[in-house]
């Protein structure tokens, strides 16, 4: 439905805990908030290489979880218009300039017979 709002533009940048990757700030493409636990999936791919899952957390509102957490988080949301981030290892530090960064987000919605969701490319500048 906002597919074209789920990647921020600002804010890309490296990790500032040691590990080599990134950090992308997404938003929610759907126009209600929703539990985790109703997050199914928010797949990245950067620069044509998908990240897995498991290399992958997701912090809103300063709550930090993997994903296999999240299927069991009904006492957090992420709320329409709302900035998660989404921190991501690589093997390799990421290099300054531009990178293409794909998301695509899968959530579970109680009325409906299908997955909602949407996904979001841009090319995003990672300052030196």
């Amino acid at each position: 439905m906002y597919d074209r709002y789920i990647v921020c533009e600002e804010n890309f940048r490296s990790r500032d805990d040691g590990l080599s990757g990134g950090v992308v700030e997404v938003r929610m493409p759907y126009y209600r908030g929703l539990r985790l636990s109703m997050v199914e999936a928010v797949d990245l791919t950067l620069d044509g290489t998908p990240i897995p899952a498991e290399r992958t957390t997701f912090t809103v509102h300063g709550n930090t979880y993997t994903f296999a957490e999240m299927t069991r988080v009904i006492d957090d949301r992420w709320e329409f218009g709302e900035r998660a981030e989404l921190a991501f290892e690589t093997d390799e530090p990421l290099a300054a300039g531009e990178h293409e960064v794909s998301v695509a987000v899968r959530l579970r919605l109680s009325y409906m017979p299908v997955p909602g969701g949407g996904r979001d490319s841009k090319r995003l500048t990672l300052a030196a």
